[in-house]
C-alpha cells in the first residue's frame, strides 16, 4: 500500500511538471513570432551625377578603374563606351556591365563598388537651428534630416512641415506634423527622402 505522503509528493511532482510544460511552451509560442516578424527592408540605393563607382575586372589591370557619374548619367568604361548609370543600382550596372564586356572578354568577372555618393543630397529649410544642403552617404528620412539641420527652433509650426519632391510629372507635397510623430503617432509620415527633397519648416 502507498503511503498518503508519497501520494501527496507524486501529485506536487506532477503538478509542477505540467506547469514548466505550458510555461516553455508558451515561451515556444513567443520566440516563433518575434522571429518569424520581418524589419523594415532597405531601399537599394539609385545611383545619380557626381557618384563615383570602381570597376574591377578580374585579371586585367586595365579593365580597373573609378569611374564618376555624368550630369548626363552615364558613365565612360573601356571598350564599352558609355553605359547608363544614373536611376539604377550598382547591380544594375554590373550586370550591364558583363553582358557589354562579354563581346570582348570571355566569361568577364566584373565588381562594381560605390566609392562617393555625392548625388544623395537634401537641403532643410525654414526655423531650424542649421539650415542648408546636406549631403548624406545613406538614405535618410525626415526626422534624421530634421536632426541634422539642429532640430526645430522654439517658434517653429510642428505640425505644418512640408517635404517637397520634384519628379517628372511637376512637384509633390508630404505633410509631416512632428509633434504626432514625436508622440508615436502616424509614423507613416516619416518617409524615406529622396535626392534633391526639402523639407520646409514653417
Amino acid at each position: 500500500m502507498t503511503h498518503p505522503a508519497l501520494i501527496v509528493r507524486q501529485a506536487m511532482w506532477c503538478l509542477m511538471a505540467s506547469c514548466f510544460i505550458q510555461g516553455c511552451a508558451g515561451l515556444a509560442v513567443f520566440q516563433t513570432e518575434t522571429i518569424e516578424s520581418k524589419p523594415f527592408p532597405e531601399a537599394a540605393y539609385l545611383l545619380g551625377p557626381e557618384d563615383v563607382v570602381k570597376i574591377a575586372v578580374w585579371r586585367d589591370e586595365q579593365l580597373t578603374q573609378e569611374v564618376v557619374v555624368r550630369p548626363d548619367g552615364m558613365i565612360s568604361f573601356p571598350l564599352v563606351g558609355d553605359v547608363p548609370a544614373a536611376g539604377r543600382t550598382i547591380e544594375d550596372v554590373r550586370l550591364e556591365l558583363v553582358k557589354r564586356l562579354g563581346k570582348f572578354v570571355p566569361n568577364p568577372h566584373v565588381s562594381v563598388l560605390a566609392l562617393k555618393l555625392h548625388s544623395y543630397k537634401i537641403y532643410v529649410t525654414g526655423r531650424v537651428h542649421k539650415p542648408g544642403e546636406f549631403l548624406v552617404g545613406h538614405y535618410t528620412d525626415v526626422l534624421q534630416a530634421l536632426s541634422l539641420a539642429g532640430g526645430l527652433t522654439p517658434f517653429a509650426s510642428e505640425n505644418d512641415i512640408k517635404v517637397m519632391r520634384r519628379d517628372q510629372g511637376g512637384q509633390q507635397v508630404f505633410r509631416f506634423r512632428y509633434g504626432d510623430v514625436r508622440n508615436g503617432k502616424g509614423l507613416e509620415q516619416n518617409i524615406l527622402l529622396q535626392r534633391g527633397d526639402v523639407v520646409v519648416v514653417p
